[in-house]
């Protein structure tokens, strides 16, 4: 959110003050470039599904995020910047192009959603109040999982990834109102009550997503147009880190990542309509697009791709509201086909 969503530009940054009544900073900055991969090697077209908001008049946008499927193949969708009262968190029927709020509340400005593997509940990182909390997949008895500083410091989590047994890796943007390289990646156990840094040092870190094997996280890097990637020891740890890919922005930078059963990354781009796809050793395979004649529409934030099918659905947002594009994966989805 700043997700890209509060991470993001200095409007949503201040939108998402603005709900919560507390100060914020702000910066402004060059979007990053990068020397980049190898050339596209394909346009993909993405159709229009569904408008799923409009611009609120308290906030003064919308900002779609958090695209992950429930048990009964419905797509749970946030709204970031959604102000109380109105649905922050959404229930999509992508066959008959319904929807239904799911929760909303007085306070949280939710980034991500994911389902745990562990006890079946739907988790939301609130940037805002640098909190992890979960629902009953119905919506019902929100809990607190985790809150408080973490080696001294207050999160701002934006996206979140489990692991197979439930753990939980969260991408802290952490430094982006200042301008500061702060950001972590921190792991929480199962039960909320361990946090351990595993990474740290980095350029507001957004997306996050482990590879198709387990054995290691994407994560994205929105000021500096990077993913990055951790390989992990199996037991909670990294043994390594390194920057994999430079992503060709232009004026667009880097958000939520997603990743299918083949190992492609769909990566998001706030500030384009777009994703760009990248194979596992970095080799750019294709450009997501929306049409050019989608007029208002300024951010693809996330994805998630049907378990165990190819079709895709985006989150897609900007002045004209926030909408839900539907395209053909180039693989299978997978639990890490959620993104974030």
């Amino acid at each position: 959110m700043q997700r890209r969503h509060l991470v993001r530009p200095v409007a949503v940054l201040a939108a998402i003050c603005a709900l919560t009544l507390t100060g914020c900073g702000t910066e402004t900055r060059e979007p990053g470039t990068g020397t980049g991969s190898a050339g596209t090697d394909r346009t993909i077209r993405a159709h229009k599904v569904m408008q799923l908001t409009q611009v609120h008049e308290e906030t003064g946008m919308t900002l779609l995020e958090g695209p992950t499927f429930d048990s009964s193949g419905k797509l749970i969708v946030v709204d970031v910047t959604a102000p109380a009262g109105k649905p922050k968190v959404m229930r999509v029927n992508v066959e008959k192009k319904t929807a239904d709020g799911l929760h909303t509340d007085s306070r949280g400005a939710y980034t991500s959603a994911q389902f745990s593997p562990y006890d079946g509940r739907l988790y939301l990182s609130d940037y805002a109040h640098g909190e992890v909390v979960s629902l009953a997949p119905d919506g019902s008895d929100p809990r607190t999982f985790f809150t408080g500083k973490v080696d001294g410091a207050q999160m701002n989590p934006d996206d979140i990834a489990f692991d197979e047994a439930g753990n939980l890796y969260v991408s802290d943007s952490r430094g982006l109102s200042e301008g500061k390289a702060h950001g972590r990646v921190v792991r929480i156990g199962r039960e909320g009550e361990k946090a351990t840094v595993l990474a740290d040092g980095l350029a507001a870190t957004n997306g996050i997503s482990f590879d198709a094997d387990y054995r290691g996280l994407w994560i994205s890097e929105l000021t500096q147009n990077r993913i990055s990637y951790l390989h992990l020891d199996g037991e909670g740890g990294v043994t390594s880190k390194h920057t994999a890919i430079r992503v060709d922005g232009g004026i667009a930078q880097t958000d939520s990542i997603a990743v299918d059963a083949d190992g492609n990354l769909y990566q998001g781009l706030h500030g384009r309509a777009a994703m760009a796809v990248y194979d596992r050793n970095g080799k750019r395979l294709a450009t997501v697009e929306v049409p050019a004649h989608a007029a208002g529409l300024e951010s693809a934030t996330n994805v998630a791709i049907t378990p165990g099918g190819t079709k895709a659905y985006m989150t897609v947002s900007g002045p004209a509201g926030g909408y839900l594009y539907t395209f053909d994966a180039l693989a299978k989805g997978t639990r890490q086909s959620n993104g974030g």
